[in-house]
């Protein structure tokens, strides 16, 4: 049997795109080509389990072998074989409609995506690494002859009889010099690693060393000998592919370190399943993360039965849950044809809305089953659930029963239970309830202090989200305003109405504020003077609310608040015109000494705050040391 021939293609220009655009990167052409090898080994299974193929069905799996010296690599399968005839209807037939337009409108494009994703061409990826490709092939039926099949890579191609002995596939891929790389085992073994570590049939790349008993020495304890054992690259039934009514605690963490292997226990998992209205199975996992956001390493990969696509999984992952760890495996997610993007489709907006209403079910399990465990995760799981409540509406009617806040005393409160603990206390004289919270309990330390020895609660918030998590409670609580805790007097923070007068009139009140002026003569700076308790401190600086507000905003990516960041600082600083400090600077007979003792004042006041730095800290110390020596 011999007989020449011509692909069947309407252009000559059809395999320089192959080769320029039909991948991304060069290394996918072992995906493909171990992928259909895994293909036809699965087929031949399913016709050996329906009855339609009566012979010994073996050992079914792949094998890649590298001949550094010959220059070849070798995917060979016992999968269902093709005759001649369907080497000529599965390789030889690129058909497309418009094929002629097609390459004519994109031949000189440099957007592969356009070009790749409009028909299949898996198996020509390895003319990407190789000069010439054989397909050496018998088919499974009775009777069927062994074929061969050579390309260079043009439009010619050869077939004559070959001379396999038994069912299967080998392709031979003669490698081209500027794919050498791929003739090392260790790069083949990567890629094997990246991409078909999960492949359902087993894939054999050389031996490997193993270590196994052998015997005992004479002080009877256990020796070891090295052996060689087939280098078996994947696990063909991963975790997600079971049941989990099979699966134990110690099951979902093992296959973590499998998928991760240097990574910490994560917090808890949730495993996918679902076969209606699309297929997906998977496991997720909550990691434990730092509070500030940082470019994670570990990142969710996406495969489609068991053949790994991508770990860029945007649009299919809510962006709130970018975070997570872990696998999702789904045929319906649809990609191009080298299956390295996705193409955006009803079904990615599905998946998507599927996984944040597991997320949302299962924190809501873990909060109502194992409140004590859900609050001790709190600190990790609280990222994931601020952000998806301010980013994704429905994800939010379901958190609002299972966000926590906690308090400087460390009790966790859910919103409803917190609005609760204060309603009866914290209502200022407009009938509005007021959060008051705290972003560095140590800084925060004096205010904080102040608030409580009033009876008032406060709240800690210090991630980076808070900031934005914050601005949107408040458009959602009713009659509820959410207010920093040294962002004003605590008094003018709950305004009760309560009448207080100054003990100074009001041509002192002037004089004292004249003072503090000449001492701070500092325009950011506002000086005040109120009527406070006597024990309330002498001076305090605070920046308003909403100016605070807008720069943390700014300073954590706040859409639209960058102007604020050229903005200067702005600063309220309250005198206490009821403390005796300003009676004594009334009293005091010096100007410079009135001025000095306002500055020191002014000066405790900005330590508290830690914004006394630089020149103004050394003078400070000095002035402090002065007087300590008076």
């Amino acid at each position: 049997m011999q007989e020449k021939g011509t692909i069947s293609i309407h252009t000559e220009n059809i395999f320089p795109i192959i080769k320029k655009f039909l991948y991304s990167d060069h290394e996918i052409f072992l995906r493909e080509l171990v992928s259909n090898a895994v293909d036809a080994s699965q087929k031949m299974k399913r016709l050996a389990a329906l009855g339609e193929y009566k012979g010994d069905l073996g050992e079914v799996r792949v094998e890649v072998s590298v001949n550094k010296k010959k220059k070849t690599i070798t995917i060979s399968d016992r999968g269902i074989g093709m005759t001649a005839e369907e080497i000529k209807k599965y390789i030889n037939q690129i058909a497309f409609s418009g094929a002629t337009e097609f390459v004519e409108k994109f031949k000189d494009a440099g957007d592969a995506k356009e070009i790749i994703g409009k028909f299949g061409l898996g198996f020509y990826s390895a003319f990407m690494v190789a000069d010439n490709v054989e397909i050496d092939t018998l088919s499974y039926q009775e009777g069927a002859e062994p074929a061969k099949w050579i390309c260079d890579g043009s439009t010619e191609f050869e077939i004559t009889k070959g001379k396999r002995k038994e069912r299967g596939t080998t392709i031979t891929l003669h490698v081209n010099k500027d794919s050498e790389e791929f003739l090392e085992e260790s790069r083949i073994q990567n890629v094997l690693d990246k991409y078909a570590k999960f492949l359902p049939i087993e894939v054999k790349f050389g031996e490997k060393d193993k270590q196994v008993e052998d015997g005992e020495d004479k002080e009877g304890k256990k020796k070891w000998k090295t052996v060689k054992v087939d280098n078996i690259i994947n696990n063909t039934t991963p975790l997600w592919t079971k049941s989990p009514n099979d699966l134990t605690d110690e099951d979902y963490l093992n296959f973590y370190k499998e998928l991760y292997p240097f990574s910490e226990e994560p917090l808890f998992w949730i495993h996918l399943n679902v076969d209606y209205p699309f297929e997906l199975t998977g496991i997720l996992y909550f990691p434990k993360l730092k509070k500030d956001f940082e470019i994670q390493k570990n990142k969710i990969q996406l495969y489609s039965r068991q053949v790994f696509i991508t770990d860029e999984t945007k649009d299919v992952v809510p962006e709130f849950l970018m975070l997570l760890h872990g696998v999702i495996d789904s045929p319906d997610i649809p990609l191009n044809v080298s299956r390295s993007y996705l193409q955006s489709d009803g079904n990615v907006k599905k998946i998507n809305t599927y996984i944040s209403k597991k997320v949302a079910d299962k924190l809501s399990e873990l909060f109502k089953k194992e409140r004590e465990s859900y609050e001790s995760k709190w600190e990790d799981i609280g990222l994931f659930v601020k952000y998806g409540m301010i980013s994704d509406e429905k994800f939010y009617d379901k958190a609002k029963d299972f966000v926590l806040v906690k308090n400087t005393a460390g009790k966790y409160f859910t919103m409803k239970e917190y609005e609760a603990h204060i309603e009866a206390n914290q209502v200022d004289k407009d009938k509005n309830k007021v959060w008051l919270y705290a972003t560095n309990v140590a800084k925060q330390d004096t205010f904080i202090t102040d608030a409580v020895d009033k009876g008032y609660d406060v709240i800690v918030l210090d991630t980076p989200i808070d900031s934005h998590f914050i601005n949107h409670m408040e458009t959602k609580l009713e009659n509820t305003q959410i207010k920093r805790v040294d962002a004003d007097n605590i008094d003018k923070l709950i305004d009760k109405d309560e009448k207080r007068e100054l003990v100074i009139n009001d041509e002192q009140k002037e004089a004292v504020k004249g003072i503090f002026d000449k001492a701070i003569n500092n325009k950011a700076y506002t000086v005040a003077v109120e009527p406070l308790a006597p024990s309330d401190a002498p001076v305090s600086v605070t920046m308003p609310e909403f100016m605070r507000r807008m720069k943390d905003m700014q300073a954590t990516g706040g859409g639209g608040f960058n102007m604020f960041g050229s903005m200067p600082d702005n600063y309220n600083v309250t005198v206490n015109g009821n403390h005796k400090l300003v009676d004594k600077i009334i009293k005091a007979t010096e100007e410079g000494d009135k001025e000095g003792l306002a500055k020191q004042a002014f000066d405790l006041a900005l330590l508290s705050q830690g914004l006394l730095e630089g020149k103004a800290l050394t003078d400070f110390i000095k002035r402090s040391t002065a007087i300590l020596g008076e």
